[in-house]
């Protein structure tokens, strides 16, 4: 039997236009009371007004969606598919609805940048914003993906490249070393490398695929060892980790020695949880570290001062990579 037949046969007509939503709460009421008297005390409407709100929904999707017994309602397996579509959207709206009830005259800012960076450089340092700035929320959102920001309502990005003339009208927070670092406790274990030789006896923990990336060969090892005349050195072993901030958290845990980004290690060196083995053989990428604001974000007041804010951050950053001295 056809499909329009089989309609025709129920006394239904199949509808093609998308339902109205008007009626979804009060049929999600009663699918979860099973009861049209207790859904119509849940929504403070009449348990006729219920029923003809249920009808309505029914006769829009052209279906049964409750079997209406004597002393209980059961769900039909139509109105049981509506019921488990339905619920979590109408739950997303909910949440959504109050946020943006909560947020109503609140100041806020949103940024975009990479998860690693986030993790090491930004997050730490948020508290001392929000210690200045009580009243203004702080948005962060994380994505290797470039966000646009004509399109989008992200107020600031920070982004990671080279110099391009796709950048020009932005802030340079600041350039990029490469340094090599480890535990301190590591170097305690045992003799510590004095100079780049010494590394055959060491893990050394290394980007996954760190060849096969354009910026990731700038923070390869195999690049600083070819600029210390040891491009044929092998470590005692290779551990190789994805990301920038597993990179740093094997080499806080003592897991070996890492080339790290000297501008998301800086504050980890200068507080003694990381130590630079090699201070004298810093190697410089030509990437930089960039802050772009939005068009239609750069004249509010908040985004201002987190913008100001960004860039006192940056300067402190700025003074901490300054060069140190050989620890030998």
């Amino acid at each position: 039997m056809s499909t329009a037949s089989s309609s025709s046969a129920s006394g239904l007509t199949l509808r093609t236009r998308p339902i109205a939503i008007g009626h979804v709460r009060a049929f999600l009421a009663v699918a979860r009371h099973l009861n049209f008297r207790a859904a119509a005390e849940e929504l403070a409407l009449t348990q006729s007004a219920v029923s003809r709100q249920i009808q309505g929904l029914e006769d829009e999707v052209g279906l049964p969606l409750f079997l209406r017994h004597t002393r209980a309602v059961e769900l039909t397996s139509a109105g049981a598919q509506l019921l488990r579509a339905w619920t979590p959207a109408v739950e997303r709206i909910d949440t959504a609805v109050r946020s943006v009830r909560q947020s109503a005259g609140r100041k806020s800012v949103s940024i975009t940048t990479w998860a690693s960076f986030a993790a090491m450089w930004l997050i730490p340092r948020l508290e001392d914003f929000q210690r200045q700035h009580p009243d203004i929320d702080i948005r962060i959102d994380t994505t290797d993906s470039l966000v646009d920001l004509e399109t989008t309502d992200v107020d600031l990005a920070i982004r990671y490249s080279r110099p391009t003339a796709a950048l020009r009208g932005v802030t340079e927070l600041f350039g990029e070393q490469l340094a090599v670092v480890a535990s301190p406790w590591l170097l305690q274990s045992a003799t510590a490398p004095r100079r780049p030789q010494d590394l055959v006896g060491w893990s050394l923990i290394e980007a996954t695929d760190a060849d096969q990336h354009p910026h990731l060969q700038w923070l390869s090892w195999h690049r600083w060892l070819r600029d210390q005349d040891c491009a044929d050195l092998q470590p005692r072993r290779w551990v190789y980790l994805r990301y920038a901030h597993q990179i740093v958290q094997a080499a806080l845990a003592g897991q070996g020695l890492a080339l790290t980004r000297l501008p998301l290690v800086a504050e980890a060196l200068a507080d003694g949880r990381l130590v630079e083995v090699f201070p004298r053989q810093r190697l410089d990428s030509p990437l930089a570290y960039w802050l772009l604001t939005g068009p239609r974000s750069g004249q509010r007041p908040e985004v201002q001062a987190f913008a100001q804010w960004l860039q006192q951050q940056a300067h402190d950053t700025r003074q901490a990579m300054a060069p140190v001295d050989d620890p030998a």
